[in-house]
């Protein structure tokens, strides 16, 4: 596979991912947060079976009890992220948590400076400050204009950062990364459908109601782009990775704007500029600097 095929691959996963915030929006018209969540990941569970089923006949290393908990712990974050993210989207549009989502990739460096004690590159504290302004810019220049949603969505980047790092050390001990995937899945489903439960009222005309949805991001923002994220990884950059995946965040808006006819002020749309420039400098300032410094 050259290296443009694997960038176009990354490119229609970001493009499937930025679709899957126009279904979790619409969804809710006919069901539940936590149903929606739950049914959602059950999915998503069935769909990357397949796969996880070909990886555990190459597998290196057998699964532990350390492992076990692991991924607990990872579905629960998962968890975490997908319920405030989708509380989320009732206050909020799918461009500003398009956005503000996309905001885990500057809070991942400062998740492994507080819990994993590593340096940070320099970078991170001017994007973290560009990523505050745009979220400050988002609201029109006044705090008192962000939604119960907006907070959320921000609480749901924590999230995200907490799982991808939490997700990456896990990985690299036991290089299966689609066990990883099948169990964060399934814990959450799980879990949000125990919450559903309890707490929302559900009916097979609910679930026919938002069953594309429901099917879209279960097949599609969870198994086919996962699976075209990894294939792509393997043949091209990581800067330009970084690049390709950002992109999510720009597909997230414009089918907004495009299926629900979202709107913001010129401001709002800077804001949103100015938190893609720091999602991307974030990754792509320290991949630079690697170049820079290996020998010619």
């Amino acid at each position: 596979m050259t290296r443009l095929q694997a960038n176009l691959l990354l490119l229609l996963a970001a493009a499937i991912w930025g679709g899957g915030f126009v279904a979790q929006s619409t969804a809710m018209k006919a069901i539940g947060p936590f149903w929606f969540i739950g049914l959602r990941f059950a999915v998503a569970t069935v769909a990357v079976l397949p796969f996880l089923f070909l990886e555990v006949r190459k597998a290196s290393v057998q699964t532990t009890r350390r492992h076990l908990g692991r991924y607990i712990l990872i579905g629960l974050a998962l968890f975490g992220g997908a319920s405030t993210q989708q509380i989320g989207l009732q206050t909020t549009t799918v461009t500003n948590s398009s956005f503000i989502t996309g905001l885990y990739v500057v809070f991942v460096p400062l998740i492994a400076v507080a819990f994993l004690r590593r340096p940070p590159h320099w970078i991170i504290w001017p994007a973290a400050i560009m990523a505050v302004s745009g979220i400050y810019m988002l609201s029109g220049g006044h705090l008192s204009a962000l939604t119960t949603g907006d907070g959320l969505t921000v609480v749901c980047a924590a999230f995200w950062a907490i799982q991808i790092t939490l997700a990456g050390t896990t990985v690299s001990e036991t290089g299966r990364p689609l066990t990883l995937s099948a169990s964060q899945f399934a814990v959450t489903a799980v879990a949000a459908l125990f919450v559903a439960a309890i707490v929302e009222p559900i009916s097979m005309e609910a679930i026919l109601g938002a069953a594309p949805e429901i099917l879209y991001v279960g097949v599609f923002s969870s198994g086919v782009a996962f699976v075209l994220q990894v294939i792509g990884q393997r043949y091209t950059t990581p800067s330009q990775a970084a690049i390709f995946l950002s992109s999510e965040a720009l597909f997230g808006s414009a089918l907004g704007a495009l299926l629900l006819g979202e709107t913001m002020p010129p401001l709002g749309y800077a804001g949103c500029a100015l938190m893609f420039i720091a999602m991307l400098v974030v990754e792509l300032v320290p991949e630079v600097g690697k170049r820079r410094a290996q020998p010619a």
